[in-house]
């Protein structure tokens, strides 16, 4: 049987991800879970326009995704806790630049991703950034053939529904393959 839940979004768990922004001349970061795929090469932020980072991406037109493994579960959950405006979150953290000289990244995250934004979405309380990634930089150790190893990075998760972070499981299959003989049912109308 099944319980209706009313509009709750059970999209969870999402990764957590530090977003860099040059915010008043200074490297700022803010946790945020809201992170969408647009396309291959574009992302999305949803944000709450009461942030301070939300000015330094207007402003400048670019900020970084981080991503943090479990090992800094503490510093992202900070970096959630507090503004901008009042602390100097960037101390948490080795903080570096690539190309855009206005996305600071993390040093200490194993994936960091510069990003030019391209549009902006004006809701009632969210403004949802949406940009193209410029670069991505990667420590080599996460590398398995060229292709970032999600296990090695062990990604910090988030669940809204109960306010908690999680850790990522074991891989199960390869995508477009393990549902193959299922297809081939399908399509002989077996």
């Amino acid at each position: 049987m099944k319980k209706r839940l009313g509009m709750q979004n059970c999209l969870y768990p999402l990764p957590t991800t530090l977003v860099g922004v040059t915010v008043d001349g200074k490297p700022n970061f803010l946790t945020i879970a809201h992170v969408g795929i647009v396309t291959p090469t574009m992302v999305s932020l949803g944000m709450n326009k009461v942030h301070f980072s939300n000015a330094g991406i207007r402003e400048h037109g670019v900020f970084s995704i981080n991503i943090p493994s479990v090992e800094l579960l503490r510093e992202t959950d900070a970096c959630g806790l507090i503004s901008g405006s009042k602390a100097d979150k960037a101390s948490l953290f080795d903080v570096f630049y690539g190309e855009l000289e206005k996305a600071p990244m993390i040093e200490q995250c194993p994936v960091n991703m510069e990003c030019r934004l391209v549009q902006t979405v004006d809701f009632i309380t969210h403004e949802l950034f949406v940009a193209e990634i410029a670069a991505t930089h990667c420590d080599e150790d996460i590398l398995d053939d060229g292709s970032v190893d999600f296990g090695r990075i062990r990604p910090l998760l988030f669940v809204m529904n109960d306010r908690s972070y999680w850790e990522l499981g074991n891989k199960l299959a390869p995508a477009w393959n393990v549902g193959r003989e299922l297809r081939d049912r399908l399509k002989h109308g077996a």
